[in-house]
């Protein structure tokens, strides 16, 4: 049961609390674990200068198979550009990579 929990993205649910509180956005740059932050480069750092969100333009390209610095690449992408409209599409491509199972 867990794995399919874990498969499609059904455990990131509760993080809507988190959006609700204003502490998260829907769409955005995942927060690193705090481990993950130390060992980040100055410049890994910039993807780190918008509000966390559940989902990110990292998670509908391909989530866990993306090499880390295109992730920091992606996530910095995506604050430079940022759009009422960037986040639309973004919302709906998680929409099929959580049904394939890809996550969010």
């Amino acid at each position: 049961m867990g794995k399919l929990i874990r498969k499609y993205s059904v455990d990131e649910f509760p993080q809507l609390f988190n959006v609700l509180r204003g502490e998260m956005s829907l769409v955005g740059p995942r927060p690193p674990l705090p481990y993950e932050y130390e060992d980040y480069a100055d410049w890994c750092r910039k993807r780190l200068d918008g509000i966390p969100g559940i989902t990110g333009l990292w998670q509908v390209n391909g989530k866990n198979t993306v090499p880390f610095e295109k992730m920091v690449q992606l996530d910095i992408h995506y604050l430079r550009n940022w759009s009422l409209w960037l986040d639309i599409k973004i919302i709906f491509r998680t929409i099929p990579a959580m049904l394939k199972g890809g996550g969010c």
